[in-house]
């Protein structure tokens, strides 16, 4: 019946083209009926996103990559630090754990979800920690698929603007395109790209967390996925695909994106959710709204 279930939603997901209905979708199955940690979209889910976003880099050349990236590098850089240190200062006042605040202001600043798994090890972070960072993390970006194409829409943003504005404001890489792709190829070409060079900062950020918390046996940090979309972007640009197959590329990009965003609504756990004390939600959300009016001052401004 779950794997019937699921079919259906995933269909419909496909055929409404909708990032937030696919997500919710999931959210709904979840709620209904607990899905078990063996099931396929628990076990799988990241992996469809993450090849999701491997054949987006396949419909990229490096000249549109570099292009992006000139504008906006700098504008990046100084968003990452400045929303890291801003969310420690926050958590600090607020009196919220550190390392629960330091998982927090890693999804905030870099990639979500993928940043709290990759520096969680290395700054020895409890299991409790780990799920309240992770929770907080998944209910802001589902929200975020909602509102921002509502926000883009309502502020007449071009597909450019709005690519680069969420891709600086909205945590996790599937939240980032889910939202981007409501709006066009355009926005989720640039909002792939740019959120890309935001997640190389997990490379520093694990480095840096490695040697602060004294952990030596942390890993290299940056996902698998991350260098398979570089790869792909480069072999691209060194064969010229025909455009017949780089439609096929997209394709494959947006049916992978939507099955994926409902994998990931089925791993929402209610019981965590509920658990969750008031101060790390209060914490995240002030930093957040700091967060989305600045970056939309920036990229209204470059």
């Amino acid at each position: 019946m779950l794997y019937l279930a699921s079919f259906i939603f995933i269909l419909v997901s496909v055929w409404v083209g909708n990032a937030a209905l696919a997500l919710f979708l999931g959210i709904i199955l979840a709620s209904y009926k607990e899905v078990p940690k063996t099931f396929f979209t628990q076990k799988y889910g990241s992996t469809i996103l993450q090849t999701g976003i491997v054949f987006l880099g396949g419909s990229l050349s490096l000249d549109s990559f570099f292009e992006i990236n000139s504008s906006y590098f700098l504008l990046i850089s100084f968003y990452v630090i400045g929303a890291f240190l801003l969310m420690l200062l926050v958590g600090k006042m607020f009196g919220v754990s550190k390392k629960l605040t330091y998982l927090l202001s890693s999804g905030t600043a870099i990639c979500g979800g993928t940043a709290i798994v990759a520096v969680g090890p290395a700054i020895k972070a409890k299991p409790e920690e780990f799920s309240t960072a992770i929770a907080i993390i998944f209910i802001l970006n589902a929200l975020a698929v909602i509102l921002f194409p509502i926000a883009g829409d309502f502020l007449s943003l071009s597909e450019r603007e709005f690519g680069a504005w969420v891709a600086l404001a909205i945590h996790d890489t599937a939240s980032v395109l889910g939202a981007a792709s409501m709006m066009g190829d355009e926005a989720m070409e640039v909002a792939a790209t740019l959120k890309v060079s935001r997640t190389f900062w997990i490379v520093p950020l694990v480095i840096g967390s490695a040697w602060l918390f004294r952990n030596k046996s942390s890993g290299f940090g940056l996902p698998l996925f991350i260098v398979f979309f570089l790869l792909a972007t480069i072999l691209n640009s060194l064969t010229s695909p025909s455009t017949d197959l780089l439609n096929l590329f997209k394709l494959i990009n947006r049916v992978c994106l939507l099955t994926g965003l409902f994998c990931i609504g089925t791993q929402m756990n209610i019981e965590i959710v509920k658990s969750i004390s008031l101060k790390p939600i209060i914490l995240a959300v002030s930093v957040w709204l700091v967060i989305i009016p600045t970056s939309f001052w920036l990229v209204s401004v470059i």
